[in-house]
């Protein structure tokens, strides 16, 4: 698999991330997210073009080529068995382990990972439900729906949190709303797109942007 910087690795798994959730893929939208000035993603998309890993035209869509998607979900992979390590192992809260897998994903030793894999009993969820993608790179699909396609008076379920970040795990335990979080949905709440739920006895308002990242069943 051809070599990428630390650097370059980032970008990949972002735009991975962005196709996997279908949020638009634009070079001010990488900035944000990377916390990098546009001139320096234009300038990244630019070299990663040149080693075949993404497409880029000014402009014009970005996507992922083969070759870059599976550096990608390399990371991810990674990434996601050592979200597991820190939980289950070491104890580590589910909105603390993210930041910390950032670093260790980039260890690139396929033997650690295989004995990490075995040691961990080969699991297939991370701690937010997100499904790990397998030894051969298969991206398995997500279980259930997002919580904005739940209609009013249903009941559901959280099996997974599509975000990963400590903001959004956050906002979760403000609501005290966790993994298998049993919930009834009440109705549409202020402002627009914002759900009404009933978890625990509490009702609690979802706003938009966290709720489409909510997958249930």
């Amino acid at each position: 698999m051809n070599r990428a910087t630390r650097n370059e690795e980032d970008y990949l798994k972002m735009l991975l991330r962005f196709k996997m959730t279908g949020d638009d893929i634009g070079t001010n939208h990488l900035a944000t997210k990377l916390h990098v000035a546009p001139p320096s993603v234009t300038s990244m998309l630019k070299k990663l073009k040149s080693k075949g890993l993404v497409n880029y035209k000014k402009y014009g869509h970005i996507s992922l080529t083969p070759l870059g998607e599976r550096i990608a979900i390399s990371l991810l992979r990674r990434h996601r068995m050592w979200e597991v390590f820190l939980s289950k192992t070491l104890g580590f809260d589910w909105n603390e382990v993210h930041e910390i897998a950032e670093q260790l994903e980039h260890v690139r030793s396929e033997k650690l990972i295989e004995k990490l894999d075995e040691f961990l009993g080969y699991p297939k969820l991370d701690p937010h439900g997100d499904p790990i993608p397998s030894v051969d790179l298969l991206m398995p699909d997500y279980e259930g729906h997002p919580l904005t396609l739940v209609r009013t008076g249903q009941h559901c379920r959280l099996v997974s949190v599509t975000d990963d970040s400590s903001e959004i795990l956050s906002q979760l335990d403000a609501l005290n709303i966790r993994l298998e979080a049993e919930m009834d949905i009440l109705g549409p709440g202020a402002p627009e797109g914002s759900i009404v739920v009933r978890h625990n006895g509490k009702v609690s308002l979802i706003r938009e942007d966290l709720a489409k990242r909510l997958y249930v069943i």
